[in-house]
């Protein structure tokens, strides 16, 4: 049995950055999609059977040996096609036309802002873009269309591209040599909306409750009598994931909660509260954290201390699971974004962004069958499902949290002091940002503690203290982020909270690093 939708919109992935935009703004519409490489876009579209069909972007250019090709079935499956920048040229070239490289000529490609104007109607635009209007989008090519597939006429052009957008209404195939789903295009989202709900005819009524009743039958009929065990971080996803499978297997699920001694204040108890009193989900705590900090003693290398803490996660998880009597199954908090990043659009593995092992990797020989329910969302949508099974706001929509926990926020030796003053510095920073309303505008927040020690003052005596660093992003899935600009009296307030209330920190800083260069992370 299988959650997905019977209209559905196939993205045909040709190796773009922000090919999983296309995704989330089609879902966005209320239309279930899914991105396949081109070298595996001929099986999806056999088990899809989509309604409509996207071709992405590319870092390649068309005119380049051996750049990607979609497959001949896309252009015969009889479904509507929108090509987006590369998307566009490819459609172009397999069709009948020519791509001419831009370095050719004077021609240096568009990158960046660029106005188009609507010269014809199309069904693209249908209700949206009228003829003579002037419209913002994102460019950024570098090669050309010279010579159009047959069928197809110009709708839209730029300054800069004659052939700003394209339409063959015969057969529904359009093209946009500018990129729809970033955010950088105003409308972008509406034009995609159209394409998939009026052009295509997809009704739009792909929701999390369908998705929750789908897949809570999906749950029953792959696990029948078996029995699950779910590693639980605290985290969103595994929470979400968890109360999803309770739903449909009751008891048969037990949840192993692992304190390693590096996690959030307090976020123990709030763990246990929420699966043994409001959803009353068998729950096994472990206290490993002795365990975890004797292991920590000595490890700087940031590397080591992540492998060591995954190995050893692992090693508590299997013993807990060995106590339990086994398990037949093992449930996951997978994601979507998870599973695209780990294959490469190529379909090798030298660039493939990486390989995603849940809870660190599990050892061959627990012999469980994975249980992963989210597989198919993103974290907006994991987010969406754990209202629909009413958890609070204030839960499904708090931060990401490292799998390592603070030990990864803590650069230079881990022990347990340095943990308890984290924690406190961390809840300081953390209830100043709620207060002040901004918590939901900030994508992550935290505080580090460096491995650094500052003469200071408080009274009259000198103090020799650590240096706490804070930060916050703001990103829409992490991959890149900006820094959130508060103002200079709100990280006023929250250093002198710190400094006064958290023994063992004297002075307070902000990181203004946007990434890249750096990582949202220290380590």
């Amino acid at each position: 049995m299988s959650t997905q939708p019977s209209d559905s919109i196939l993205i045909v992935d040709f190796g773009s950055q922000v090919t999983q935009l296309i995704a989330r703004r089609v879902r966005e519409a209320g239309v279930y999609s899914e991105i396949a490489p081109f070298t595996q876009a001929e099986d999806a579209l056999r088990r899809l059977n989509p309604r409509g069909i996207i071709l992405s972007g590319s870092p390649a250019g068309v005119p380049e040996d051996g750049s990607p090709r979609a497959p001949q079935a896309v252009f015969d499956a009889g479904v509507p096609i929108l090509g987006i920048c590369y998307g566009q040229q490819v459609m172009s070239h397999q069709l009948g036309g020519t791509v001419e490289a831009g370095n050719q000529g004077e021609w240096e490609g568009e990158f960046g802002r660029a106005f188009i104007t609507v010269t014809e109607d199309c069904a693209l635009f249908d209700g949206l873009w009228k003829v003579g209007e002037r419209h913002q989008v994102w460019m950024s090519h570098g090669d050309k269309v010279s010579r159009f597939a047959p069928g197809f006429r110009i709708v839209a052009v730029s300054d800069g591209a004659p052939f700003a957008v394209i339409a063959d209404e015969d057969r529904r195939f359009y093209g946009t040599q500018f990129h729809p789903e970033v955010v950088h295009t105003p409308d972008g989202g509406k034009l995609i909306a159209n394409f998939v709900r009026h052009v295509c005819g997809c009704p739009g009524d792909w929701s999390m409750a369908a998705y929750r009743d789908s897949k809570v039958a999906e749950i029953r009929e792959q696990v029948g009598d078996g029995n699950v065990i779910c590693g639980l971080s605290g985290g969103v996803d595994s929470s979400v994931a968890a109360i999803l499978i309770h739903e449909a297997i009751g008891d048969q699920l037990t949840c192993v909660f692992v304190d390693h001694g590096l996690l959030r204040l307090g976020e123990r108890e709030q763990v246990e509260s929420l699966f043994r009193h409001h959803y009353n989900i068998p729950l096994v705590v472990v206290d490993a954290s002795e365990r975890f900090m004797a292991g920590l003693a000595g490890i700087t290398d940031p590397e080591k201390k992540r492998k060591f803490i995954g190995g050893e996660f692992i090693a508590v998880f299997e013993e807990e699971a060995n106590r339990l009597g086994g398990a037949d199954f093992l449930a996951q908090g997978t994601l979507y974004p998870d599973v695209i990043e780990s294959v490469s659009f190529t379909g090798g593995p030298s660039v493939t962004i990486k390989s995603h092992h849940n809870v660190g990797g599990l050892p061959e020989r627990m012999n469980m069958k994975l249980v992963e329910p989210l597989r198919e969302l993103f974290k907006d949508e994991v987010r969406a499902l754990g209202r629909e099974l009413g958890l609070n706001d204030q839960f499904v929509g708090r931060h990401p949290f490292p799998g390592p926990g603070l030990a990864i926020r803590i650069p230079g030796e881990v022990t347990a002091e340095r943990c308890e003053i984290l924690q406190k510095a961390d809840a300081v920073y953390l209830e100043e940002i709620r207060a002040a309303g901004l918590y939901d505008a900030i994508w992550q927040a935290f505080a580090v503690l460096l491995p650094v020690r500052t003469v200071g003052v408080m009274g009259d005596y000198r103090t020799y203290d650590s240096v706490c660093a804070l930060r916050a992003v703001t990103s829409i899935d992490g991959m890149t982020a900006d820094i959130y600009p508060f103002d200079a009296a709100f990280l006023s307030r929250v250093a002198t909270r710190i400094i006064n209330e958290v023994k063992g920190i004297n002075r307070v800083v902000y990181d203004y690093t946007s990434k890249p260069p750096g990582t949202i992370e220290w380590e």
